[in-house]
């Protein structure tokens, strides 16, 4: 049975901010519940896994899960608190002795080669555009609105029966970007604040009262919210909608129907 691992859960900064002092992130210094690094999630199945995203905080992700190798990786799109620990494991490939494999679509290869173009010599890049199988799994790919920041994309992983989507970076959602989220077993979706009082315009990410107008829409079984900034206590009790869960570093859930 596959289980998904929550790396990291925290927006493009992490928690806590180096600059601040406010309760979430003076809890998270002391090595409380708020500590966040960077959202990325393993598909453990015992054995290679497949991992989505590599920010900047992959080494001591890899390092808190006991990971010593990583083959293979999904990328949702090319900003640095998605792709900034590549480096790494490129360089990790090399003393290791095999060529990993990058999965992403074919609008965000390039942009990953401008930034780092030394990465071909121990990466192979490879478009997902048109869905792939890995794993056992059915995977699709599409484009969605990031707000200020431009577009991101999203996955949606189909196997035995079971269906969830991973969608960490995006906002204000149309028809088309939402249909393949619909009646999910599971919808994993950033979401920043709890409710982000900036104006629609200067924004990028769902806040948790948006997300809950949207679960509505696409109707999930269940729902993880992660990608979450400073602004999110989890030792709050937040008014969410029912079955919806926020991540934290290191959560395992089960990626089956629960009669499996």
């Amino acid at each position: 049975m596959d289980t998904l691992v929550f790396l990291g859960t925290g927006d493009a900064m992490g928690v806590p901010r180096v600059y601040c002092d406010c309760e979430t992130c003076s809890e998270s210094r002391n090595g409380g519940l708020n500590a966040r690094l960077r959202s990325s999630v393993l598909i453990d199945n015992g054995s290679d896994g497949l991992v989505i995203d590599c920010g900047p905080d992959w080494r001591g992700q890899m390092e808190e899960q006991g990971i010593r190798h990583m083959r293979r990786l999904l990328v949702t799109h090319a900003h640095f608190d998605h792709i900034g620990g590549l480096p790494e494991w490129a360089d990790a490939c090399r003393w290791m002795g095999y060529r990993g494999q990058l999965y992403a679509p074919a609008e965000v290869i390039p942009v990953i080669q401008r930034q780092y173009p030394w990465l071909e010599n121990q990466l192979d890049m490879i478009p997902c555009d048109e869905g792939i199988t890995l794993d056992g799994w059915a995977i699709e790919t599409w484009r969605v609105c990031h707000g200020k920041n431009g577009y991101s994309y999203a996955y949606r992983l189909e196997k035995e029966g079971y269906a969830w989507v991973y969608c960490p970076d995006s906002i204000s959602l149309g028809e088309e970007e939402t249909r393949r989220m619909h009646n999910a077993d599971l919808l994993v979706l950033g979401t920043s604040f709890y409710y982000e009082a900036a104006e629609l315009s200067t924004r990028s990410v769902y806040d948790m009262t948006e997300a809950a107008e949207l679960l509505k829409e696409v109707k999930p079984h269940r729902a993880i919210y992660t990608h979450m900034s400073h602004d999110v206590d989890l030792r709050k009790d937040y008014i969410l909608p029912e079955h919806v869960t926020l991540a934290r570093t290191g959560m395992r859930v089960s990626l089956a129907n629960a009669a499996e």
